[in-house]
């Protein structure tokens, strides 16, 4: 990401331009998985939510940082630099990251395992506990999953059972929808005839306490009535807007915003969501395939805005309607509050069958 970043900021025609942006964000795409699947593994059940929205955070963090660099650096070469520089700096660090134990079980490396959970008992002043640790121990610890990963597992395990299916079409939809309507919103930023740097720090500002809304549900309430509340709102919020008169711009604004903060909540959740529904065996898998959907979604959105040189409240009647109906998907999906991961597509489907779904 670092490298392609960067040479985009030295592209000599749009065409290089495009390519290297592409090419960038395959990156960001890898490393948005990892950390999300590496903080689920790591972390308590408890404290997954906190984690998750501490993450979340960070993406408004950045919201700010882009609003204050584009700025005070105009150029988009030298601004393109300035973003893209940083993350050498988080290439080196990323090598001191923790791989997730379960997987390097499941791959047949188990003395690897053994020394990162030694490593993180220590780091949480647990070395005690850690040193107790065996291979004996962490084996039968692990036995059914690394029972089920002598089976091969590919991207048709996310569909071959039914549980599994009903819960990646779900939550293909509900990342398709989530996306579609941020990026429909974020390219209508211009027409809100505000000052853009403005208007980019309150959709950035918005944030904070959408994402400190939506920890207080997901944690106390649960993830399924805080996806499907999220994306609803978000959507009739865009709905509502497309019956608003152009000078009420304040109004407008207002109700893009609240919009935004209900599609900002919406990732926050479906983050950590979706991490929970996937066993550890197809949970990369299982993020990828969401991720790609997500990505469908922001594909599509200025697709949909064109249409509205033809017919202007259309392409947000579109905006608005797709959350609302994702909400009502996301119903669908099994509660897992207070659950502990899964680790294999039978326990998905012995705890979430129609007769078990939470």
């Amino acid at each position: 990401m670092a490298a392609m970043g960067t040479c985009s900021s030295f592209a000599p025609t749009f065409s290089v331009y495009c390519l290297f942006r592409f090419l960038t964000g395959m990156a960001f795409s890898g490393i948005v998985l990892n950390s999300v699947s590496l903080s689920l593994e790591w972390m308590p059940t408890h404290m997954r939510a906190l984690v998750g929205t501490f993450m979340g955070y960070c993406y408004t963090v950045g919201q700010f940082l882009l609003a204050g660099f584009a700025f005070a650096v105009p150029d988009w070469r030298q601004l393109q630099l300035v973003v893209s520089l940083p993350f050498f700096g988080f290439f080196l660090y990323s090598w001191w990251l923790t791989e997730s134990a379960r997987w390097l079980v499941m791959v047949g490396r188990s003395h690897q395992a053994l020394r990162e959970l030694q490593k993180v008992a220590r780091i949480n002043g647990k070395k005690e506990e850690g040193d107790k640790l065996d291979i004996e121990t962490l084996r039968s610890h692990m036995e059914k999953e690394m029972t089920s990963s002598k089976t091969r597992h590919t991207v048709v395990d996310l569909v071959r059972t039914p549980v599994l299916r009903r819960i990646s079409f779900c939550l293909c939809f509900v990342w398709f929808s989530t996306s579609f309507a941020y990026y429909g919103l974020a390219m209508d930023l211009e027409n809100f005839e505000f000052n853009i740097y403005v208007i980019q720090l309150i959709f950035g500002a918005v944030d904070i306490p959408a994402k400190l809304v939506s920890i207080l549900t997901i944690t106390y309430v649960g993830r399924r009535f805080t996806q499907a509340a999220a994306l609803i709102l978000a959507g009739l919020a865009i709905l509502a807007n497309v019956l608003v008169p152009r000078d009420l711009r304040t109004l407008r604004t207002a109700l893009a915003v609240f919009g935004k903060g209900c599609l900002a909540a919406s990732f926050n959740c479906v983050f950590l969501y979706t991490g929970e529904l996937y066993p550890t065996v197809i949970r990369q898998t299982g993020m990828g395939m969401a991720n790609t959907m997500s990505r469908l979604g922001s594909i599509m959105a200025p697709l949909v805005k064109i249409v509205g040189e033809l017919f202007p409240a259309l392409p947000f009647v579109i905006y608005g309607a797709a959350p609302v109906v994702s909400g009502l998907v996301a119903a669908f999906l099994p509660e897992t509050r207070n659950m502990a991961l899964p680790e294999t597509v039978e326990e998905v489907e012995g705890r979430w069958g129609w007769r078990g779904t939470g």
